[in-house]
């Protein structure tokens, strides 16, 4: 008997030390996910820029200060060559090398600082402008040879420095590593959970309601049961084709637009928020629809003032479940054209957008380095979104929970 208490304790001490193990090595690499993302996506929130003596009379910009006062002033300043002024003031200050120095971003800078203020055009002021990608890499990691002694150069004039980069939580997608910025992406990301929220959430709890108080227990019921569990195992890509077919080639929606996505997100999201609906509506204890019954109220009263509010904290675990599934989902909105190279964010529902696990898809497939960080750098805005969205379910959750 001693033995086999002892066998006994063993075993419980190897079952505990395998389950130590098991969370460490999940910690671990947890750990080493965060800290690659860390490492290479933190330096995409931070640029480099350099100074600009610019000499505008010795420009070929031929621009009167006094017409850029009005409504159109941006639309007359972007049509000038402000990258040839760019372009020429940087040989005059660093030599020939330099022809290259500056970018897309550059360009929409000083486009900024002109109709801000357009009577710089008649001074020499000198401005600080962010480099272009080669240069912005060679200054953060390694890059070429030229770039790097460029970025020497710069530095022992004190001509450069780093900055945090604004322009990549402000802008759109762009061909351009240094102009690329997550807001369009972002706001087409939050349109399209928000036009899946609306359908899925309401629609799917209704369902689970529907199913488990008031639908008849027949053949016809357990192949609707059936049918839902096996669609929240279908792979995503599924419900892309289905999206395809019938809001794009039926119903002639817009594509590439949060309304098609949201609702083939729905479709996806959906049978989990039933699922998870259901099992929160079986755990409300009995004696609750008893007692509402007892003292007159209705079936449908007892359902909706007392059974689904006590069972909502389990179907919002459930909605937390489905959105973070469908934050992260690409594939489907591959199938309905959410691709496309969009250089505006959308300004509703039905206008052309991306979402962020597609903008990373796109910007993981370019061969400009500089495209790497930022790359991370949108990983890391797609998980702060998802913590700040699954914040707020789990707020609501433990908002309504009730203990028994």
């Amino acid at each position: 008997m001693l033995r086999r208490v002892r066998r006994r304790y063993v075993a419980e001490r190897w079952f505990r030390g395998a389950g130590f193990a098991a969370i460490s090595l999940s910690v671990l690499f947890l750990a080493f996910l965060l800290w690659s993302m860390a490492s290479r996506g933190l330096g995409g929130f931070s640029h480099f820029e350099a100074a600009l003596p610019i000499d505008f009379s010795k420009t070929d910009l031929f621009l009167d200060p006094a017409t850029l006062r009005g409504p159109d002033a941006e639309q007359t300043v972007a049509s000038a060559d402000i990258e040839g002024a760019i372009s020429k003031a940087a040989v005059a200050a660093y030599g020939s090398s330099a022809e290259e120095m500056f970018g897309d971003a550059a360009t929409t800078r000083l486009t900024r600082e002109i109709v801000a203020n357009p009577d710089i055009l008649t001074q020499r002021p000198t401005f600080w402008l962010p480099v272009g990608s080669k240069l912005d890499v060679a200054a953060k990691h390694e890059g070429d040879e030229a770039s790097e002694r460029m970025v020497k150069a710069l530095e022992s004039r004190g001509s450069l420095k780093r900055t945090f980069n604004a322009n990549f939580l402000e802008s759109s997608d762009s061909t351009d590593p240094t102009s690329v910025g997550v807001w369009g992406a972002l706001k087409g990301t939050f349109l399209t959970i928000l036009v899946t929220m609306a359908l899925a959430f309401p629609v799917g709890v209704l369902a689970a309601v529907y199913l488990e108080e008031f639908a008849p227990r027949n053949r016809w019921t357990d192949a609707i049961e059936v049918s839902i569990n096996n669609l929240a195992a279908v792979p995503s890509i599924i419900f892309g084709l289905l999206g395809l077919a019938v809001f794009l080639n039926v119903m002639n929606l817009p594509r590439s637009a949060p309304l098609v996505g949201g609702m083939t997100l729905a479709l996806m999201t959906m049978p989990v928020i039933v699922i998870a609906g259901r099992n929160a509506i079986k755990t409300v204890p009995p004696s609750i629809r008893d007692a509402a019954l007892g003292v007159g109220a209705s079936k449908m009263q007892v359902t909706f003032h007392h059974v689904l509010p006590l069972a909502l904290p389990g179907i919002l675990t459930g909605t937390i479940i489905g959105m973070a599934r469908a934050l992260g989902e690409t594939a489907p909105l591959l199938m309905i054209g959410m691709r496309a190279f969009i250089a505006a964010p959308p300004d509703g529902v039905t206008d052309p957008a991306t979402v962020l696990p597609v903008q990373i898809f796109l910007w993981s497939d370019e061969v400009d380095r500089a495209f790497v960080e930022k790359t991370s750098a949108a990983i890391i805005v797609l998980l702060l979104f998802m913590l700040l969205m699954n914040g707020l379910a789990i707020y609501l959750r433990n908002r309504f929970e009730r203990r028994w």
